[in-house]
């Protein structure tokens, strides 16, 4: 079984088209600006620390927690790429706990980046989009990375799936607002992805070797995804051959959230 995505000769679909890819500076991130480059894409990536981002890709530099900053990034990007045709609305962070773990400060960091930062971005980048979406209809999109959490009940992730279903509902609303304007709205929903922050995760258990296997385990496929596999469904969703297709949540979580397969047997 194959752990990542077709790796041959990419489509030019993306030929003539720009993306801003924000958390771009590792991970999922990282995966799909590379991707979107591949098959043809101007890329600028928005990061904390873009430095990460694959060669080729314009690094732009903002914290999403500052309104200020994501205009002026956004407006950077926009200014070295021309013109903007897709966003993806990547960046986030993580959190572990029920909802007696965390304390208010905690819950409103996490929400001001995985919610918030979402919004910043949309808000500094929808007049581009808008003005893109007049000269080239069905070319036009947003895609968040939004998460099984939103969508599955997990243990000891009460806060991150508070604010993982909050991006779920933003998807809809946003895909319906923005409709007319010729701006397609979607979302993909990973499973338990084999990234650096489930790196870190695993590093900090006591048996790094048994949680990783536990990870593996829950998903019916057997193993994490791999960021590659989430990239090439975002670019499934931002590109033209998907232009029929808005206000969708594409799972990608090898399973995990429709399958119940019987326990195997020896």
């Amino acid at each position: 079984m194959s752990a990542g995505p077709w790796t041959g000769r990419q489509p030019a679909d993306f030929e003539g088209m720009s993306a801003l890819v924000t958390g771009g500076g590792s991970g999922i991130g990282a995966a799909t600006a590379a991707l979107l480059m591949a098959r043809g894409a101007r890329v600028a990536v928005l990061d904390r620390d873009p430095s990460g981002a694959p060669a080729g890709a314009i690094q732009v530099t903002a914290e999403v927690t500052s309104d200020a900053a994501v205009r002026a990034a956004v407006a950077e990007a926009v200014g070295e790429l021309g013109a903007l045709h897709t966003l993806v609305g990547n960046v986030g962070i993580g959190a572990i706990g029920t909802v007696e773990d965390n304390d208010d400060a905690e819950w409103s960091r996490v929400l001001d980046v995985n919610v918030l930062g979402l919004v910043r971005t949309a808000r500094a980048a929808l007049p581009q989009l808008r003005r893109t979406a007049a000269d080239a209809p069905g070319r036009v999109s947003l895609t968040h990375t939004c998460s099984i959490a939103a969508t599955a009940g997990l243990p000891q992730r009460a806060l991150y799936s508070a604010g993982k279903g909050a991006v779920l509902s933003l998807t809809l609303a946003m895909a319906a607002d923005h409709l007319r304007e010729g701006i397609r709205v979607n979302c993909v929903n990973p499973g338990t992805t084999d990234t650096p922050w489930v790196g870190r995760l695993l590093g900090r258990a006591d048996d790094p070797a048994a949680e990783r296997a536990a990870l593996n385990a829950r998903q019916p496929m057997g193993r994490m995804v791999t960021a590659g596999e989430v990239a090439a469904a975002i670019a499934h969703l931002a590109s033209p051959s998907a232009s029929g297709i808005t206000g969708t949540a594409l799972a990608v979580d090898g399973g995990m959230q429709g399958l119940r397969l019987r326990p195997a047997t020896t």
